[in-house]
């Protein structure tokens, strides 16, 4: 693709989106009867599993004064406020106000408290953060990921990043930091010329299937292993998901990278890889997720340090083909924001087919 020479210059950060499932922690860390306190969007949410493993996510503060509800106790069926006993059941209902005298005509299911549909897929819990339209009835699907058959190992990693989300997501898709944030993996004296070729897809875009990169470690010895062709396929979709499936012969490896605004600039970045094969590699689940967690590690760095530029509050430039998905990333949201405004379906930025090219 073609791209001008002069720059496109972005200067505002836009607010995350609403009206989608967002990653809220993984199932296996929220167990029976116990409840867990959790910011995402600048929401307080408190999280509940009942003693039969049924879900409930509240606003985490409690209407009578505001405080916390994760600062009480939950017994399984009930949250109690640690500060005047009001209990809330997993609907979000008031059903007790201790300091009621008999009689008082006061329902308490009358009072509540906001609740958000929390649903389980791969392996996370996931909640609904509705937007101006209000809950959908039902919801849209939960997010799953492309698994071609039943996987044999998994792992996830979640980290904290100092940045705001957009600069987050920017990171997730941007093709050409490697060399540099990552050197170990591809180094800069290994740079060469990509051809790759994007795809829109309803709400995101897809680098469709194609061979990894010479200079992307030792990907290659799997078609060795496995009978190739090794192949990759990479898609975006609103609202903070990159999403990978890695396939050659029976092996096959899906991950998901998501970035979740904690506050303006904090960002949550979570991990989720599952895979069927290499199943005889001594060790294999403790190499791959310390391997990655190395990436993040990385990525949170230059993260870190591209804040301490940004409380400068310069203008950023989009230049050539390596820059298009970030510029496509915020047509995007605009596009989305656009169509929850008119009702009208969404005018997406990436038309048709479009070959990319850049070094890295």
């Amino acid at each position: 693709m073609n791209t001008q020479l002069s720059p496109n210059i972005v200067s505002a950060k836009s607010a995350p989106l609403l009206g989608f499932w967002y990653p809220a922690v993984p199932s296996a860390t929220l167990r029976a009867g116990s409840m867990q306190a959790l910011q995402m969007l600048g929401f307080p949410i408190v999280l509940c599993r009942d003693r039969e493993g049924h879900l409930a996510a509240m606003r985490d503060l409690c209407p009578h004064r505001g405080m916390p509800l994760s600062f009480g106790r939950f017994d399984g069926e009930r949250v109690e406020c640690s500060y005047h006993g009001w209990q809330f059941d997993m609907k979000g209902r008031c059903r007790h106000i201790p300091s009621l005298s008999e009689g008082a005509p006061l329902q308490t299911d009358k009072v509540g408290v906001t609740t958000y549909p929390a649903e389980e897929t791969d392996g996370m819990i996931w909640l609904y953060l509705a937007d101006e339209r209000g809950n959908m009835v039902p919801p849209p699907p939960v997010p799953r990921l492309p698994l071609p058959s039943e996987p044999q190992q998994s792992f996830h990693i979640s980290m904290t990043y100092t940045c705001t989300l957009d600069d987050g997501i920017i990171g997730l898709i941007d093709p050409a930091h490697g060399p540099y944030v990552h050197s170990w993996w591809r180094s800069a004296a290994r740079i060469h010329e990509k051809t790759k070729t994007f795809e829109p897809i309803p709400n995101g875009f897809r680098m469709v299937a194609h061979q990894p990169a010479k200079n992307s470690g030792p990907f290659h010895w799997l078609q060795r292993l496995y009978g190739g062709p090794l192949t990759t396929t990479i898609d975006f979709l609103l609202p903070n998901q990159r999403v990978e499936l890695m396939q050659c012969g029976r092996f096959w490896v899906a991950s998901r990278l998501m970035a979740t605004t904690v506050s303006e600039m904090e960002c949550r970045i979570d991990f989720s890889a599952l895979w069927s094969g290499l199943h005889w590699v001594p060790f294999g689940n403790f190499i791959f997720r310390s391997l990655t967690r190395k990436f993040l590690g990385q990525d949170e760095r230059a993260m870190k340090h591209l804040a301490v530029g940004l409380q400068h509050k310069p203008s950023t430039m989009f230049l050539g083909d390596a820059d298009m998905p970030a510029k496509w990333y915020y047509k995007l949201k605009a596009a989305h924001l656009a169509s929850v405004q008119t009702g009208q379906p969404l005018d997406h930025p990436l038309k048709e087919r479009v070959t990319l090219r850049w070094k890295s």
